[in-house]
């Protein structure tokens, strides 16, 4: 699935239109990986997706805390960033990401290449590229669970 998005309010309405076809985070994990070059849009992407899901105040990139938690009407939502990570497993396990998840909720990475295999199969995968007019969106599932969430998607009108 591709989509063009001209400008930050698209880019809104598709975090937005990923929350809404999110199934119920009390009773499942979701990882959603968000990859593309430095500002092609993920943390607002991700920022969008939140606000959907009611979180109201800041939404933070979490560049430099590298975990930011949040608890919405949905369920528990991790969004991390895994830029300033090398690779090792071990680091992401002081994040606590197998913990994580372990729960139910969502799993929101920004760099997921940087988690190497220890982050495991996305349910849902988003490239984000840089076009002339605004960015592209290129969306793949790994899972049974990632292919419903997309089928939802694709269902909704961004």
């Amino acid at each position: 699935m591709e989509l063009s998005l001209p400008d930050e309010a698209a880019m809104q309405r598709f975090g937005a239109a990923l929350a809404r076809g999110l199934p119920d985070l009390r009773c499942t994990n979701m990882l959603l990986a968000l990859q593309g070059e430095l500002g092609t849009g993920k943390t607002t992407l991700a920022r969008g997706l939140l606000r959907a899901l009611g979180v109201e105040g800041a939404v933070r990139s979490p560049t430099f805390t590298l975990v930011e938690p949040y608890e919405t009407r949905a369920g528990t939502v991790h969004h991390l960033d895994l830029y300033r990570l090398g690779g090792a497993p071990a680091e992401l396990d002081a994040l606590g990401y197998r913990d994580m998840r372990g729960m139910p909720g969502l799993v929101i990475v920004e760099w997921p290449e940087r988690g190497g295999t220890a982050l495991g199969d996305a349910d849902l995968q988003i490239l984000l590229e840089h076009q002339p007019a605004g960015r592209r969106a290129r969306v793949s599932s790994a899972t049974t669970a990632g292919r419903s969430w997309q089928r939802a998607l694709r269902d909704d009108r961004i």
